[in-house]
Parts: C-alpha cells; sequence; structure tokens
C-alpha cells in the first residue's frame, strides 16, 4: 500500500472511531448501545463502498488492492450490519412485527425507512451475485442500494438517537453526500463515454 493508501485508510479508520467514541460517550444500557454501534458503522461502511464506485482505477492505485476487494470489505461490514442491527431491535423489542415497514402515513414510512431498505438490500445483493448469469439486466436492480441507503440515511436522522450530536450528523451525512457525489460522477463518467 502506498502512503496515500495509508492516509486515506487513516482517515477512513478515523471516521469510524469518531462515530464509536461520541456514541459511546452518550452511554445507555449495553443492548442499546451495541444497535447504535452497529446502525452507524453500517451506515458508514455502506457510505463508502457506494462512494468509492466511480475510482476503479484510483482505489487500485491507492490501497495496490482490487477494487473489488477494497469495496466488497466495506460492503460486507455494511451488510451485516443492515442485518445485524435491526434483528437486535427486534430482540430488544421481543416482536419481530418491529421489521415490517409502515406505510400508515408518509412521516411513518420515512421515519421507519430502514424497514424498506431491508427489502431493497436483497434484491440488490442478488443482482450482484447473478451479474455473471445476466451481464445485462443486474446493474439497475444492484442500484437499489443507493436508494436502500438513502431510506437509511433518512430513518437514522429522524429517530436516530446519536443524530442529536452535530459530529455524527456531520460524519455521517457528510459520508452520504459522498455517496451522492459518487454517483454524479459515475453517472457522467459513462454519459461522456457514450458522447
Amino acid at each position: 500500500m502506498r502512503w496515500s493508501g495509508v492516509a486515506l485508510a487513516g482517515g477512513i479508520a478515523a471516521l469510524f472511531i469518531v462515530v464509536s467514541l461520541r456514541a459511546v460517550m452518550q452511554g445507555g444500557p449495553p443492548l442499546g448501545l451495541a444497535i447504535r454501534l452497529v446502525a452507524l458503522n453500517g451506515v458508514l461502511a455502506l457510505s463508502i463502498a457506494a462512494a468509492m464506485t466511480p475510482f476503479l482505477a484510483g482505489i487500485r492505485a491507492v490501497f495496490g488492492r482490487p477494487f473489488l476487494a477494497v469495496h466488497h470489505l466495506f460492503a460486507t461490514i455494511g451488510l451485516a450490519a443492515a442485518i445485524l442491527h435491526p434483528a437486535l431491535v427486534a430482540f430488544r423489542a421481543g416482536d419481530l412485527s418491529v421489521l415490517l415497514p409502515s406505510f400508515a402515513s408518509w412521516t411513518l414510512f420515512w421515519t421507519y425507512g430502514g424497514r424498506v431498505a431491508l427489502i431493497l438490500i436483497p434484491i440488490a445483493l442478488a443482482a450482484v451475485l447473478l451479474r455473471r448469469r445476466y451481464p445485462d439486466s443486474w446493474r439497475p436492480f444492484h442500484m437499489l442500494m443507493y436508494a436502500a441507503l438513502f431510506l437509511i440515511v433518512v430513518h437514522a436522522n429522524l429517530i436516530g438517537t446519536d443524530f442529536g450530536d452535530p459530529i455524527v450528523r456531520v460524519v455521517v451525512n457528510g459520508a452520504f453526500v459522498g455517496v451522492l457525489g459518487g454517483f454524479v460522477v459515475k453517472r457522467w463518467g459513462r454519459r461522456k463515454k457514450l458522447d
């Protein structure tokens, strides 16, 4: 790994450490803290995985590893958290109905948008696993991960305990802004290739 890779890896690690420490400083029961830590680190990992997608050659040059190895590392951490967080919430509630989306009102839909993301994430993941079998049609389904991540971030902003902390809010929302920037760069690059 080059020095630029070490610096970038250090910066990414700092983001995880900062949000985790801020959550720990807020305290709370152990299970509640675990739920919050999994959520914060999961959304960060998914955001980093998504934000790096336009920079295939750059990621390899900086980290000295294939793009997919780096991308899949963060995606795996994020996906594990996306499963573990709601599982822990359901365990604490003692009720699996807390995993069901709410369409009772517009506000409740967005407040509990993470539940809708639970439906989108397996579809997006299945698309990746089937990309060799369906090379022309897997990508739109995999792009549902952007919608899932958006729902997760909105959900976190609306009811996330740690989002009262301005530092946590800036780091997590800033990471998602990076995702949006990466999305625009990726679409722009594809459009230029077609022109």
